[in-house]
């Protein structure tokens, strides 16, 4: 070989060496650049009805803005048209199961900004509803200390097919909720999300459908535009403690509902519990035209309990479409629900819950309770 073809040689392998290094560093510095956010809440951020739900069109809007993102969290879900599929969106879960575990979140994924929609099924399960605002509150604040840098979305929620006076009630806490914070220098600001959406935007009156999900992103996108900060990897503070650009919060005072009247909640009768090893359940069902929401209570005996199956049949033509914090067989006519691994311990006496969407009525079903 000539010494030309040496020199040659050597310089083309150098560049290579040159290109290499540079595609790699080129690559971990937009891997370093990538806003890390956190989509948080129930099935409304997990994308129940449409896989993926807001996120995908929230990921669109990003790319075409030039905005580098990582959708970060311990769920995963969403089509090919979203490639970045990460969430913490869990279907069911009211406002004190995403409190009991945001911490253990927040530290696993250190999110920069947080979009939190969360209420929905404190709702529809009745859960202590006059308590409901101090709940967000007491989480935010669990948020905020947790991850004082990263900017977090507080959103109302959307609104329902039913219970429009407790939605409009629940979400009119909220801007004073995220103000006092805001005042006070955290990193927090408002999402008025209820009045993006109306309940045409609503495939089975709870959840959207792919025209409400598109409005939930143009919500999100336009609120994170109006804080530099939450798209900056750096997160810097913004020049001062705001709110998102929404220029008529929720009113203090619920205006009368355009939707119809709320229907009644059927509360569990009291129980006492069985002797021996045995256990209860009693349903209490939240309804609307066309669908409903069961939440069904087990009640363990006097000796507790180490597992449990609840059976029960739905009426003709109901079917349920969503379960949580149970394993469900069947959809319509005979279904029975075991517990999953965190609530299949319960103490004696004492009761844990599981619940179910579903479409059609309710009425007129009997749950029966096995231990196992």
């Amino acid at each position: 070989m000539t010494s030309t073809v040496r020199r040659c040689t050597a310089a083309l392998a150098a560049a290579l060496l040159v290109a290499v290094a540079l595609a790699i560093g080129n690559g971990a510095n937009a891997q370093a650049s990538a806003v890390r956010i956190m989509p948080l809440g129930d099935s409304i951020t997990d994308g129940f009805n449409v896989p993926g739900g807001y996120r995908i069109d929230l990921w669109q809007k990003f790319q075409a803005g030039g905005h580098t993102v990582d959708f970060v969290g311990s769920q995963s879900n969403g089509p090919a048209s979203l490639p970045d599929r990460n969430h913490q969106g869990h279907s069911g879960w009211r406002i004190d199961q995403i409190d009991a575990n945001i911490v253990n979140w927040l530290n696993a994924s250190d999110p920069q900004t947080i979009l939190l929609h969360i209420g929905t099924n404190d709702i529809t399960q009745n859960r202590d509803l006059p308590n409901a605002p101090n709940r967000l509150a007491a989480l935010i604040d669990k948020i905020t200390n947790t991850a004082p840098d990263a900017h977090l979305f507080v959103a109302t929620i959307i609104p329902a097919s039913f219970s429009d006076a407790q939605f409009r009630a629940y979400n009119s806490a909220i801007p004073q909720i995220v103000q006092s914070r805001a005042n006070a220098g955290r990193r927090v600001h408002l999402v008025d999300m209820y009045s993006a959406l109306t309940t045409a935007d609503l495939a089975d009156g709870v959840h959207p459908n792919a025209t409400g999900y598109s409005k939930m992103a143009t919500k999100w996108y336009d609120a994170l535009l109006s804080v530099p900060g939450s798209l900056n990897p750096g997160g810097e503070p913004s020049p001062s403690p705001t709110t998102t650009p929404d220029t008529s919060p929720t009113p203090t005072t619920p205006p009368p509902a355009t939707t119809p009247p709320p229907p009644a909640t059927t509360p569990p009768p009291a129980t006492t519990p069985p002797p021996g090893g045995g256990c209860t359940a009693t349903v209490s069902l939240n309804q609307w035209p066309g669908g409903f929401v069961a939440t069904v209570r087990v009640t363990a005996g006097s000796a507790g309990l180490t597992g449990w199956t609840v059976g029960m049949t739905l009426p003709g033509g109901a079917t349920v479409t969503n379960a949580w914090n149970a394993d469900r067989s069947g959809n319509s006519g005979p279904v029975q629900f075991r517990n999953v691994s965190y609530n299949g311990r319960v103490g004696a006496g004492q009761s844990t819950e599981f619940g179910f969407q579903g479409t059609g009525s309710g009425s007129g079903m009997t749950p029966s309770c096995t231990a196992s």
